[in-house]
């Protein structure tokens, strides 16, 4: 292979590579080349097998635990009904997720578009069309306006060559190229003598000679980059394992504490077994996995609605604990084409942007200096002008675009005024000249280019509709270097009438100079006022971009990532990114508090991300290129574009945002947040239930009073009576306030000291309901053991859905919060009472759960103690006891 290819001269590149300029290679080399390196593809990794996303579901530690509890419980105490709904609980949590995310899968794969591309090919001194997977090194190709390269190519000839390469090295504008030899070591984005695979030709044409393929390419190695990378796990994900191992632990010291308790009373050894599975069934919130499951899927369900794919039902968690996101800039950011920013003439300066009504240019077409400059916009162009779809180079387009916007009519300027002759653009004069016939039987010269090619050509201007010496070139040096200072690309313009008669050699000799004109690819208009609504929400957004310092920071001043006027200095240059190394307090802080990067490589962007993580952070990255992909695989959460951005983008991300829109992210942090708070919601209400169940099993054995629960009356109430208010729960809205609030810590457990503080409280107030009425029946109703457990079980089915109401916040009022509010919870209360009536009256299930006939009085005593666990509960939250 050709080392630094850019720094030879073509000749010794075509002579290295064994091929021929004027007859490529021939059938047994090509055979020869694929078999030495391979097909030109980048393999991005089979798709995960339905199998395996079927055994990522029960690699769940909740999971795995209920499970283990299912088999000691069918080993101890074989009940072929506990038995069968313990595992339906299995099947039911594990079958939701597998269709989540295999949707999620599907989703993606629809979202395919890039296909096998095809290129032209020079091979036995023919052109041919081949598979682009078929090239190899010493190929030579031809590529075309609208052309996708296919490989990592060395220029042999051009014209008038632009390449779009904002996807490789996210420089924005179009990279002009020529076939001189650079010098060594030169950055990727200043080589202009090469093309890259996964670029694309926005204007001209070319030969190359193909220099790698495959793994290979410039894309191949950011390939190879990201493949190195092992995402992290989510935060939920973290943070479920981290509560399982908590809920390991209980089930273990509730089960043994038991156990030698009932050794030492002297109880048989199997009614201690049973009794220490018991309130190992009780311990285990056989809900949680459900419930969060089908929270995190509904969740990803509406987030599709508004054009949001979610990979992995995890990620919409993650978004809500994100305090970090960082993005790329052309595309995301910005509209991704340029647009007419700033003009200025001899004495006016006007922004295009601010000032973009049709009425404010219309005094001005009055004016000769802007009358001049719409024709050489207009004539001294090669747009093709076709209405339904507008064809040519980003810059031209962009002066089009602004013509149209004036209500002129592009195509009758065109036709009033024809082309008699024209000097193409092209990279050593940097101009482009046109000699047009005017209304006043003569002709017109236009040229327009840079500056400082133009400038040497005039020795006129207009000024006040008057012609006058141009005397203040200086000043307007200084200008332009200005603009370019604030990353705008600057063209000039310039004419020249001429009569019939005057020669037409010397076009370019004392031209009347007319003023310039500064592009920039704007700032999308929705962005800045999400950018606001991020910050209100500690949300601190970071633009990485491999663009101009000058041109990252006009762009961030637009969408308020740093005030107007800021020093450009607020912009880091990767220059200045020494993350590798050991940083001090200052160098870290400095980073940390960086809104802006620019000239920035994947890899940089990868080390970023890092730098960001290991400060305890939890990032989100906005891509759409090639060289996003290191960065979206690393980031806690990856968010591709699903229109714009490359397929290995979007394989890469975790999220994809079907229409391109920066401000969908607004609504999927939104919920984000209101799932955490539903999970940690129906979490302190699942476990404070069964905290009271194995509390009260192991209370009424110690104080050997009749058993409150039998085994298959716990699974019931943790089936029925608690998963259809923690669903409940799930399915609110979320509080208003909570894009307002800072993203939490990313190190904040799902059950902070006060959440299992507010667990214990309610689960021991349920419990004082539990064992009171055991007490009560016993001691005082003198009823029976099957009586008791009855009466021990309807209360702690009722005082388990009224905890329900526990789960607002202390400081809102009882009868006004988001808990009272949900309609959801009072039709799960419903629907779980009218299940246990049913099971009181239909006979098989009663004769199941031991459930016999109660009287009224009995069942008002019920009422009185589950009333009562409610009461106690509230007065110690407004109590401040309780969150």
């Amino acid at each position: 292979m050709t080392l630094e290819p850019y720094a030879t001269e073509i000749e010794k590149v075509v002579q290295k590579q064994d091929s021929s300029i004027e007859f490529g290679l021939t059938n047994e080399q090509v055979q020869k080349r694929i078999k030495e390196f391979g097909g030109n593809e980048i393999l991005e990794g089979n798709p995960k097998s339905r199998w395996r996303i079927l055994l990522d579901q029960f690699i769940d530690p909740i999971i795995l635990i209920l499970g283990l509890a299912t088999f000691f419980t069918f080993l101890f105490s074989p009940d072929l009904l506990e038995t069968i709904a313990t595992l339906t609980v299995i099947i039911l949590t594990v079958s939701i997720g597998f269709v989540m995310e295999l949707q999620g899968i599907r989703s993606l794969e629809a979202l395919r578009k890039m296909g096998a591309t095809e290129c032209l090919v020079l091979r036995d001194g023919k052109i041919k069309m081949i598979p682009s997977s078929s090239l190899v090194p010493g190929d030579i190709i031809l590529v075309d306006t609208g052309d996708m390269v296919s490989a990592d190519a060395r220029l042999i000839t051009v014209k008038n060559l632009s390449i779009k390469e904002a996807s490789l090295t996210g420089e924005s504008t179009a990279v002009e190229k020529d076939v001189k030899p650079l010098p060594q070591n030169i950055p990727l984005a200043e080589r202009s003598n090469m093309v890259f695979k996964g670029t694309s030709v926005i204007q001209g044409s070319a030969k190359a000679i193909v220099t790698n393929t495959g793994l290979d390419t410039q894309l191949g190695k950011i390939q190879k980059i990201s493949s190195t990378i092992e995402e992290p796990r989510t935060p939920l994900e973290k943070k479920l394992s981290q509560l399982s191992k908590w809920l390991i632990w209980l089930t273990l010291i509730f089960a043994i504490l038991i156990f030698f308790t009932g050794y030492l009373r002297g109880m048989d050894i199997i009614t201690i077994l049973k009794t220490a599975i018991a309130l190992a069934v009780a311990a285990i919130p056989e809900g949680l996995p459900i419930v969060a499951t089908i929270a995190l899927a509904r969740g990803m369900l509406k987030l599709s609605k508004r054009q949001i794919i979610i990979k992995k039902m995890e990620a919409v968690e993650t978004l809500g604990a994100t305090n970090i996101i960082c993005t790329d800039k052309t595309g995301t950011l910005t509209e991704d084409k340029m647009q007419v920013h700033t003009l200025a003439f001899e004495g006016n300066m006007l922004n295009a942007i601010q000032n973009e009504e049709h009425h404010f240019f219309e005094q001005l077409l009055q004016k000769k200096y802007f009358n001049k400059l719409i024709m050489a916009s207009v004539l001294c162009n090669n747009v093709v002008l076709d209405n339904a779809n507008k064809r040519g180079d980003s810059i031209e387009l962009a002066l089009i675009e602004f013509v149209e916007k004036l209500k002129l009519d592009s195509k009758k300027i065109k036709a009033v005024n024809p082309e008699q002759l024209e000097i193409p653009f092209n990279t050593n004069s940097k101009l482009m000249v046109t000699l047009n016939k005017n209304e006043s039987n003569g002709s017109t010269i236009y040229v327009k280019g840079a500056f400082e090619g133009l400038v040497k050509y005039c020795n006129t201007i207009i000024k006040a509709n008057k012609i006058e010496k141009f005397t203040n070139k200086t000043e307007w040096f200084e200008l332009v270097n200005n603009l370019a200072s604030q990353g705008l690309r600057v063209l000039g313009f310039a004419y020249k009438d001429i009569d019939a008669h005057s020669p037409k050699e010397d076009l370019l000799s004392q031209l009347t100079f007319i003023g310039i004109i500064g592009f920039l690819d704007p700032a999308r208009k929705d962005v800045k006022p999400t950018i606001k609504a991020y910050k209100d929400a500690g949300i601190k957004v970071v633009m990485l971009t491999g663009d101009h310092p000058g041109t990252a920071k006009k762009i961030a001043e637009e969408v308020g990532l740093l005030t107007t006027g800021s020093n450009i200095e607020a912009v880091i240059h990767s220059e200045n990114i020494k993350i590798e190394e050991e940083l001090d307090t200052d160098n870290k802080e400095r980073l940390l508090n960086a809104s802006v990067f620019a000239r920035v490589t994947p890899e940089q962007k990868l080390k970023i991300i890092s730098f960001y993580q290991k400060n305890n952070n939890i990032v989100g990255m906005f891509g759409d290129g090639i060289n996003d992909i290191p960065a979206l695989r690393k980031a806690d959460i990856g968010i591709a574009m699903g229109l714009r951005g490359t397929q290995a983008a979007r394989e890469a991300a975790d999220i994809i945002l079907k229409n391109d829109r920066f401000t969908a992210m607004q609504l999927a942090i939104n919920q984000g947040r209101a799932i955490f708070d539903h999970i940690r919601q129906f979490v302190v209400y699942l476990l404070s239930c069964n905290l009271a169940e194995v509390v009260s099993v192991g209370l009424v054995a110690l104080l050997n009073l009749p058993a409150p629960l039998l085994p298959l009356q716990i699974l019931f109430l943790n089936l029925v009576t608690d998963i259809f208010p923690a669903l409940a729960l799930g399915m609110g809205k979320g509080e208003v306030d909570i894009m307002n609030r800072p993203p939490r810590k990313a190190d904040e457990p799902i059950m902070t000291p006060q959440l299992w503080s507010s667990t214990i409280i309610y689960g021991l107030c349920i419990t004082a309901a539990v064992v009171g009425i055991t007490a009560y029946a016993h001691f005082t109703l003198k009823a029976s053991p099957s009586e008791i457990n009855n009466m021990a079980f309807f209360t702690l089915v009722l005082a388990q859905l009224l905890n329900v109401f526990n789960m607002s916040k202390s400081e809102v009022s009882f009868l006004n919060n988001e808990v009272i509010k949900n309609p959801w919870v009072w039709g799960a209360i419903v629907l779980s009472i009218f299940i246990t009536v049913g099971a009181y009256y239909i006979t098989p299930i009663a004769n199941a759960l031991h459930l016999i006939n109660l009287s009224t009085q009995q069942f008002g005593w019920v009422l009185v103690f589950a009333l009562g666990s409610l009461a106690l509960s509230q007065i110690i939250k407004r109590s401040g006891g309780t969150f």
